[in-house]
């Protein structure tokens, strides 16, 4: 009889094949003999660790053949920095933020997108209790902080609210801070107003923070999931990777079936006030679906929008960057 590891290492190999053959872009070398997924080793990046606590909580990770580290960063950009070092294999983040590093000449493709109707209002322009700022027009002449860096969807949000207002970034001082330092900054009364997201916002609105205006409306909610092209076309790693996406979309779904116990397992892994974790998972339903052609058409009007502005410095083709082998429609 065949072993279940044995099975499972060549239903592997047959994805690594076909996915190979399906893909845009990528083009694994080529393996004699059956893959040894027990040498491959998966390093996910992450973002505060919500990848990571999604996969743990729903228990998909378990028995898996391949090994899997875990790295997570307080933002996109380290993250993104971190994919081109060589340092990890994927990098979950929001649309903006992706196209900026591709932008940017991240040797990276889209591998799975994450679709959720209530992310837009987990990114906000925030101002701290008290501030005479009442909208976005009345941020004219003021300072703001923007994390985690430029093509973020923290930026991305704020550009929009910007030319609702009348206004452009022009009309304003924009720095931009890691999230982690931004929020020091800010609770500690050095910041006027601040674009940010997820965790940081939520904390922040706990302390009283004030929202100027949230992503609804300009923000799309889709969150991607990139593979670096080392990764990719590495056939132990695209295996593993069509593996693991099968597994994190399995989590997402756990996630909105057990929200309780989801939060309890976040709330341990982060080490976050129970407060923030219910805000944040309030606003975080995602459901992982293919790179389709209604996502990069999407993707492409965020990419335009930031090429014409001058935030981007070079067009950015979304659908060249998916690579829809790997994580194909059911």
């Amino acid at each position: 009889m065949i072993s279940k590891s044995a099975a499972l290492a060549g239903l592997l190999l047959l994805i690594a094949m076909t996915s190979a053959g399906c893909g845009k872009q990528q083009t694994p070398a080529a393996q004699a003999g059956p893959l040894d997924l027990s040498k491959v080793t998966l390093v996910l990046g992450d973002q505060v660790n919500f990848t990571r606590t999604k996969a743990e909580a729903a228990g998909v990770l378990e028995g898996v053949p391949y090994k899997i580290e875990w790295a997570s960063f307080q933002g996109a950009a380290p993250l993104f920095e971190a994919v081109r070092s060589g340092d990890v294999d994927t990098a979950p983040a929001a649309d903006t933020p992706v196209l900026a590093a591709a932008a940017g000449g991240a040797p990276i493709k889209l591998v799975a997108a994450a679709v959720s109707p209530t992310a837009p209002t987990g990114v906000a322009i925030l101002v701290p209790p008290g501030s005479p700022i009442k909208n976005v027009a009345d941020l004219k002449g003021r300072s703001v902080i923007v994390s985690s860096a430029r093509g973020s969807v923290a930026q991305y949000v704020l550009f929009g609210a910007l030319r609702e207002a009348g206004l452009t970034e022009q009309d304003l001082t924009i720095g931009f801070m890691l999230p982690g330092d931004a929020s020091v900054a800010f609770s500690s009364g050095k910041i006027e107003a601040w674009a940010t997201f997820g965790t940081y916002q939520a904390s922040a609105e706990l302390h009283g923070a004030r929202v100027l205006r949230n992503g609804v409306g300009i923000y799309s909610g889709t969150g991607l999931i990139a593979a670096s092209d080392k990764a990719l076309a590495d056939p132990g790693k695209r295996a593993a990777l069509a593996d693991v996406l099968q597994r994190l979309a399995r989590a997402n779904e756990w996630v909105i079936d057990h929200p309780a116990e989801y939060a309890k397992v976040f709330a341990k892994l982060t080490g976050l006030p129970d407060d923030v974790v219910a805000l944040v998972l309030k606003r975080e339903h995602p459901t992982l679906v293919p790179v389709d052609a209604q996502i990069t058409s999407q993707l492409q009007k965020i990419a335009d929008t930031f090429y014409e502005a001058k935030l981007f410095p070079i067009r950015v083709d979304a659908a060249k960057l998916a690579d829809t082998g790997v994580f194909p429609p059911p």
